[in-house]
């Protein structure tokens, strides 16, 4: 078959050669803009694996406007459903929680409080891994303010000792006097007993439990659950407890440093925190 001119390609729908050749390029620039936007949204995805299109492209869009990639966010977002990139949700639920006991149960002080600082406010929560051999617990404690996993450990067993483990952890960490740190969680029996109330009180820190067993009361914590799980593949079934060890230092490192919220104005929670963390410094060395 024999190939037909581009001159009367071009007659046949009315364009100059020219103006053939513009169209040509623009189809190549925009399949290497592409290819290069999929790289870079792998690469997030590779440390926030489910990132969504919002926060990508607050993530990318300076290298968008480095690169002079023409790429708007309602793009990004098609482009992401034509390769199969969007974020799917799922929603799971499994009780930890052990209420029925002896211990006191102590008010909340939280109601309607917004934080306005780091260490203002701690929640915290245990949830569920499963590995091979049975459910393990992971106990962690989140920074209302900044979304930051300030505590956790993982324990092979519900008893209180993890949950103490990670509130020493916490408080070690801490930068400010906890005096003015409200520690909020669940009635279970391993915030309500005497070991754990006692770190608490040694070191000046309030106590506030839920009202009720709904986990409305405790949203935050419960939040930062299901990202951990659905986010940082903590939902898988591991092989062992030192493989799920593993998993677990690297999924709240990802999430404190590269996971971008909402509720923190796009911002990653270690950034955050640490902002807030300055921010009550300077304003103490001028008082």
């Amino acid at each position: 078959m024999r190939e037909v001119p581009l001159s009367k390609i071009c007659g046949l729908f009315g364009k100059t050669r020219q103006a053939w050749y513009d169209i040509k390029q623009r189809d190549s620039s925009s399949s290497w803009q592409k290819a290069v936007v999929l790289d870079l949204v792998q690469a997030v995805k590779k440390m926030v694996p489910k990132s969504g299109t919002i926060k990508l492209y607050k993530e990318l869009k300076p290298t968008f406007v480095s690169q002079n990639i023409k790429l708007g966010r309602d793009g990004l977002h098609a482009l992401l459903a034509d390769h199969g990139l969007l974020v799917k949700r799922h929603k799971k639920r499994v009780y930890t929680t052990q209420s029925s006991h002896h211990y006191r149960k102590w008010p909340s002080l939280i109601q309607g409080m917004v934080p306005s600082r780091p260490e203002q406010l701690w929640v915290s929560d245990i949830t569920y891994l499963s590995t091979k051999n049975g459910f393990i617990h992971l106990s962690l404690i989140t920074d209302a303010y900044s979304r930051k996993i300030v505590g956790y450990e993982l324990s092979p067993n519900l008893k209180a000792d993890g949950c103490i483990a990670a509130l020493k952890r916490a408080l070690k960490a801490r930068a400010l006097p906890a005096e003015s740190l409200i520690h909020h969680s669940d009635r279970g029996v391993q915030y309500c007993c005497n070991d754990y109330v006692s770190v608490l009180q040694k070191n000046g820190v309030k106590i506030s439990m839920t009202q009720t067993g709904s986990p409305y009361e405790n949203a935050l914590a419960e939040r930062v659950n299901g990202i951990l799980k659905q986010e940082f593949e903590l939902n898988q079934q591991f092989p062992s407890f030192q493989a799920a060890v593993k998993q677990v230092n690297s999924a709240i490192y990802r999430y404190n440093q590269y996971r971008r919220h909402f509720g923190c104005d796009l911002q990653t929670p270690a950034t955050k925190h640490n902002a807030g963390i300055q921010a009550v410094c300077q304003v103490k060395s001028v008082i």
